[in-house]
């Protein structure tokens, strides 16, 4: 088995090794990986946070050992970058951006030096919708993780990574996490509402807000109103989404 590490902003992650297939995730600065497969051009990797198999380019392939990795996997209180935009600085003063949820191991396939604001340790529930403030109005991008292209689960899963809980990558499997609550009513601010389509299947995830509304990915990260039928959508007036189920994660 082989490992590597994302040594730059945002990295890809493909459904097929070539440039034109389906974005499926991407890898953030300072995240790790397993490298299943390689190739000429492109590598499969499978990610560690939730564990989703994909392709990127072996241009943007770092490997770390097998020490290493596991040293990185052994640190049970990670860094995460809480700045919408912040930059590491390497040996030869050299700048490279890094995006919000972005992690801070302390390794050295990662020689740079962050001067940035980080969680440091896990968070309280009650950070969560301050958090997924930062992201609103980001534009939505299927397979996205970044305030510069999200979609409903990656932003979810950003928000609660950054305050130190761990999602899967998609609303489908996000669903099965958490508890089952019975009524709107019962939710607190930072739950999960999952809405579904016309085939019954969850496709959508949003995080419920206080005074029943919910923060979601629709075009962008916006709030809405959300009820027992599902989010009203204020500027088309009419219902976006169906709820299907509320889960408690945390």
């Amino acid at each position: 088995m082989q490992y590597g590490i994302c040594q730059l902003s945002v990295v890809p992650v493909k459904n097929n090794p070539d440039e034109v297939s389906e974005l499926i995730t991407q890898l953030l600065f300072g995240e790790h990986y397993k490298v299943l497969e390689c190739r000429k051009n492109w590598s499969r990797i499978k990610t560690i946070i939730d564990k989703c198999e994909g392709w990127i380019m072996n241009s943007q392939l770092v490997f770390i050992q097998e020490e290493e990795f596991n040293a990185i996997q052994a640190n049970k209180k990670p860094k995460h970058v809480t700045e919408l935009v912040s930059f590491v600085e390497d040996s030869n003063k050299i700048l490279t951006p890094i995006l919000i949820g972005s992690c801070i191991p302390d390794t050295p396939s990662l020689p740079f030096n962050f001067d940035g604001n980080f969680n440091g340790e896990i968070n309280s529930k009650d950070n969560l919708i301050k958090t997924a403030l930062l992201y609103l109005n980001s534009p939505e991008l299927k397979g996205g993780k970044s305030p510069f292209g999200i979609d409903s689960a990656g932003f979810s899963q950003m928000v609660y990574k950054i305050n130190g809980y761990q999602l899967l990558r998609t609303a489908q499997s996000q669903s099965t996490q958490g508890t089952a609550l019975s009524f709107v009513e019962e939710s607190e601010a930072g739950d999960l509402a999952f809405f579904d389509n016309v085939h019954g299947e969850i496709d959508h995830v949003g995080i419920i807000m206080e005074n029943n509304y919910v923060i979601h990915v629709n075009g962008k990260v916006r709030i809405d109103r959300l009820d027992h039928t599902g989010i009203f959508n204020n500027d088309l007036r009419t219902y976006t989404h169906q709820l299907r189920v509320i889960k408690k994660i945390v």
